[in-house]
């Protein structure tokens, strides 16, 4: 199915929007709960699957379903249409700070994979299905795990990462990334794990265990803030129980805490 040919801008810096306009009768397919706002004449539609494939049948849609299930993502996906006679725009947003990446999927040979968490709204024709790691080592210790989200389509596709986005272009090299900074990477690199260094650097060198190594050529989107790295410093800061603070000076500490009423 050939996607729709929809435009787009992208609005902000740390905490982005893109704003997709569409043409009368063209749809977007986004993740449940992603969506900011939209115009009059947009509808929508919660349904089982991305609709690139208008005769799967009841069979087809299951086994979509199934798949979305081991990623972690919700078992629908909401179809924004524009039914009106003009132009009309619908906007998403990211869950958390970053950047929102604009994929011309046509410009990278039609199919990307990516982190199962990253996916955020595509052209209705875009096929969003799942891809499993054939590599046991990169499946127990890469951040990605067996289970990859892969996009296929013509049209645009929109993922977001946390922080700085870097856009690599690989041809023949070797990358070594930390497991949890690789966003998305085009099909034709091979992605394994491998040991960081030697059992010092391993246990006391501070960058994990496990590097990713990317090799071959293609493009590669690397992030500078994976998510579960900003979460752990919010934990490691967060008042413990009983309302005992970490990390915080002991005199500005101690004047917050009367300021607050502590």
């Amino acid at each position: 199915m050939k996607c729709h040919e929809v435009d787009y801008e992208i609005y902000g810096d740390d905490m982005q929007i893109v704003e997709v306009e569409l043409d009368p009768g063209e749809t977007v397919v986004a993740e449940a709960g992603a969506m900011n706002w939209m115009e009059e004449s947009i509808h929508f539609e919660t349904r089982m699957g991305d609709g690139s494939r208008a005769n799967e049948g009841l069979l087809g849609k299951l086994i979509n379903v199934g798949k979305r299930v081991l990623t972690g993502e919700s078992i629908f996906m909401t179809h924004f249409s524009n039914n009106g006679s003009g132009k009309s725009r619908v906007a998403f947003a990211a869950p958390y700070p970053g950047k929102i990446i604009p994929i011309n999927m046509a410009e990278i040979g039609e199919d990307i994979l990516c982190q199962k968490d990253s996916f955020l709204c595509a052209a209705l024709g875009t096929e969003i299905s799942i891809a499993f790691n054939k590599r046991l080592g990169a499946g127990f210790f890469g951040g990605e795990g067996f289970i990859l989200q892969r996009l296929r389509g013509d049209g645009m596709a929109f993922v977001h990462a946390g922080g700085t986005v870097i856009k690599k272009e690989l041809r023949g090299e070797t990358l070594r990334i930390d497991t949890g900074c690789i966003v998305a990477f085009s099909p034709g690199i091979d992605y394994n794990i491998e040991r960081a260094g030697g059992l010092k650097s391993m246990f006391f060198g501070g960058e994990g265990l496990f590097l990713a190594t990317l090799r071959g050529t293609g493009t590669v989107y690397l992030q500078s803030l994976p998510f579960s790295r900003l979460a752990d410093r919010i934990l490691m800061h967060a008042p413990k129980a009983g309302g005992s603070r970490q990390g915080e000076g002991s005199v500005l500490g101690g004047l917050g805490d009367l300021i607050g009423g502590d």
